[in-house]
Parts: structure tokens; sequence; C-alpha cells
């Protein structure tokens, strides 16, 4: 069960920290669509995107970690809530990829295509380091501990999506600058990707074993499956295969454990 130790002056600070870092992340991007202010993130992708695509509909999982983000944040300022080990370990990881997904925003609208690169790569490792390097306390929450519904789940979510669009970002920035290696085709490129996207994802969800991790990568990876399947056959089912083994091995993992190890 979680920690019900009353949180520091200092740990108190640092969870303001982490709620405002949240209510950044989730304002910027309704202010710069609402406002018109530089690029949207449409815009921003269409330029280099020939490579590997994702179908638009599938960035409307932002709402669902966007909630999430702030249910985390708000149980944070909340008196009643404890100085949990996952809450301490994740306060200021969290906080730092909260900002990051805000300033992807801000550069992406900038047109800095290196600078989102950048972002992108430091909000994901700030947030899947720690979630790896604490899979183990992750394991051990029963399934209703308020840890595992409202730090885990909104967490390994948002670190889930930015598997695949730290690397889609990528994809499409070489492309845009016209710096993809040639030692490969474009399309072999955007398989390798996946392959690799797939790799990391299904070793990440062996570790945390919560169908948080996967479930948001898969779901990007449908996406460029719906977007590629008529230009890029090729791509396209390879996405569709990462899919689909993200789906089944994210519930082998989650729920085929030895007895005693908590989901």
């Amino acid at each position: 069960m979680s920690s019900i130790l009353r949180p520091t002056p200092a740990q108190r600070t640092r969870r303001l920290v982490v709620l405002a870092a949240a209510v950044f992340a989730i304002v910027v991007p309704l202010v710069q669509n609402l406002a018109g202010l530089g690029l949207t993130q449409a815009e921003f992708a269409a330029d280099g995107n020939s490579t590997l695509r994702v179908a638009g509909y599938a960035f409307s999982i932002w709402g669902l970690i966007y909630l999430g983000l702030l249910a985390y944040a708000v149980r944070q300022v909340l008196p009643q809530t404890g100085e949990s080990t996952l809450i301490n370990r994740m306060g200021w990881p969290s906080a730092v990829a909260f900002f990051g997904i805000g300033m992807w925003i801000v550069v992406a609208a900038l047109n800095l295509k290196a600078a989102s690169v950048i972002v992108i790569f430091a909000s994901l490792i700030a947030l899947l380091a720690p979630l790896v390097a604490y899979s183990g306390s992750i394991r051990a929450l029963s399934r209703t501990d308020r840890d595992r519904l409202l730090l885990v789940w909104p967490l390994a979510a948002l670190a889930g999506w930015l598997t695949v669009a730290a690397p889609l970002n990528l994809i499409t920035t070489l492309t845009a600058f016209e710096a993809l290696p040639t030692a490969l085709s474009p399309s072999a490129w955007a398989i390798l990707a996946i392959i690799v996207t797939t790799g990391v994802a299904l070793a990440v969800t062996a570790s945390l074993r919560t169908l948080a991790y996967p479930l948001p990568t898969a779901w990007g990876l449908l996406g460029a499956f719906v977007a590629e399947q008529t230009d890029k056959p090729a791509v396209a089912f390879t996405a569709l295969a990462g899919a689909i083994v993200l789906l089944v091995g994210g519930v082998l993992l989650a729920f085929r454990l030895k007895p005693g190890v908590e989901r």
C-alpha cells in the first residue's frame, strides 16, 4: 500500500512544481491553437512526413493523457496524499517531462525541428528511466493501489506515447533536413524505426508489467498502419505487426505472472 507519511515542506514544494508543470503542459497547446501562434502540430509534422506518418486521429490520445496527468498532479497537492516511495521518486522526473512536452509545442510552433527532437527525447528519458529503475516497486503495488491508478497509469501512458512519438519526430526531422542516411531507403528506415520502437516498448513492458505503457505505443503504431497502408504497404504492415505484438505481449506480461506478483 502507499505510505501515509506526511510530506515535508520541501516535498510540498516539489508537489506544487509538479502541478505547475502539468498545468503548463496542458495550457500551452490550448493557447497556441486558440491564438493561432506559429505552426500547428499538424503543419509542423507535415514538413518531413514523407518517410513515416501517423494518421491524425491517433493524436486524439492526448486528451486522455492530459486528463491522466491532471489527475496525477492534483492528487499531489491534496492534504490527504501521503509521501510514498513512488510519489517521491517520480516527482521531479515527471515535472521535467511535463515541462518538456509543453516546450515541445513551443519549439514546434517556432518550427525549431532540431530543438523538438532534443526536447521530446529528453522528456521521454526523464520519465522512462525512473519508471524502469523503480519497476520493482511498481510491480509490487496492488491493482487498486492509488499509486498504481493515479501515478503509474498516467505516467506510463505518457511514456508509452512518447516512445512512439520520439522516433517519429526524429525521422520526420531528418527527412525535412534531407539528412536521412542513404545506407537504407526511406521505407527501410521507417521499418527499422518501427521494429526498434516495438522492441524497446516490449522490453519496458516486461519490466513494468502494466498495460498503461504498451497501449499508447500500439495506438501510435496502428496510426502508422492506417496512414501508410495505401502508399507504403510494407511499412504499414510492419507497424500493424508491431502493434499486435505489443497488445498481445502486454496482455501476457501483465496478466500471466507468477503467483504473488502483483500486476
